[in-house]
């Protein structure tokens, strides 16, 4: 017996207004579990804490968010953390010279310098991986995972395998200040992820994004250069890779070449859970930024609860296996 149209739309309806709603409905849902099992899971200091530690994966987050909606990936940006972090840190030391001091000692430069060494290494870094993804037709997984290995090489190289520390305290405001109660890490991730939503929301470059995701072959007919928007999203996540690079070295007042270690795989649960397909063209900054909040949610309250590390590695990988099952059913039943 055929369905009557009518009734299959408002299903398929139902399922995507549930495909939308079910991150937020999942961070509510742990965020009061926790909140009875431990109830200082939400002093103020903790919920700070959460904030903080969401802010640095967070931020890049946003820019994997560019890359998974044009079907990418990016395996590269744990490691792109660390060489950018560097690039930061010896600026603003002046040099490797006595990186192990841990007080600055005045013969570096500007934070700011410092800021832009990181932003300008990430960006060309992502560019150079996005040229080589469009132009040479080499598989995203392919070039991400050699970049992984080269950029953690190249910040060994400059560390020459030691943390360089130290550094002023203008530098320093940028990943352990606040303004008010809030930390500034956390009003950089919010600044980030307002810029990055209103650039898929309101101009012609988000538009162009989402069409390549959802069809590349299509969005290359209507007249879009589908291989500079690839180009440009791995840039975007370039600079959000040493944005993030940037602000740890800032808050730990170091930088070594181990910096970002599975920044990759968090980043990505994040977005996976946020709702952004992984088969491209859905998603959005929003749900990036819920599925950030959930990953962080869920990891200090399984530590709160004393769970096992290695435990909370398997949650997360189960989950991201759950969202994106949850998404092709989605899909299916909307259709």
């Amino acid at each position: 017996m055929t369905e009557d149209p009518n009734v299959a739309m408002a299903r398929a309806r139902r399922y995507a207004l549930l495909g939308k709603l079910a991150p937020l409905i999942f961070l509510l849902l742990l965020v009061i579990i926790f909140a009875i099992l431990q109830p200082r899971f939400l002093m103020s200091l903790n919920i700070f804490n959460i904030l903080r530690q969401v802010s640095i994966f967070g931020i890049i987050a946003v820019g994997m968010t560019f890359v998974i909606l044009i079907r990418g990936i990016d395996l590269s940006v744990g490691s792109l953390v660390a060489v950018t972090g560097l690039c930061a840190a010896v600026v603003a030391k002046g040099g490797v010279e006595g990186n192990f001091a841990l007080t600055a000692d005045g013969t570096g430069f500007h934070w700011a310098f410092a800021a832009l060494a990181a932003l300008a290494a990430g960006t060309l870094a992502g560019v150079l991986q996005g040229m080589a993804i469009a132009w040479l037709a080499v598989p995203a997984f392919v070039v991400t995972l050699g970049g992984l290995t080269i950029f953690r090489g190249i910040a060994l190289t400059i560390s020459n395998g030691g943390p360089v520390s130290g550094f002023s305290a203008e530098f320093g405001w940028w990943g352990r200040g606040l303004v008010g109660p809030i930390p500034v890490p956390v009003i950089i991730f919010a600044v980030v992820a307002l810029v990055a939503y209103l650039v898929l929301t309101q101009t012609r470059f988000g538009r162009a994004v989402y069409a390549v995701g959802s069809n590349p072959d299509a969005a290359r007919l209507s007249g879009i250069n589908v291989n500079l928007v690839t180009i440009a999203t791995y840039g975007v996540i370039g600079f959000c890779s040493g944005m993030a690079g940037f602000v740890l070295a800032s808050r730990l007042n170091s930088a070594e070449a181990v910096a970002g270690t599975g920044y990759e795989l968090t980043a990505i649960a994040a977005v996976v859970i946020g709702g952004t397909s992984l088969y491209g063209g859905t998603g959005g900054v929003v749900g990036t930024v819920i599925g950030a909040l959930l990953t962080g949610v869920l990891m200090n309250g399984l530590v709160i609860l004393n769970v096992s590390p290695y435990t909370q590695q398997v949650m997360i990988g189960l989950i991201i296996i759950a969202a994106v099952a949850f998404d092709a059913f989605i899909k299916k039943q909307s259709r």
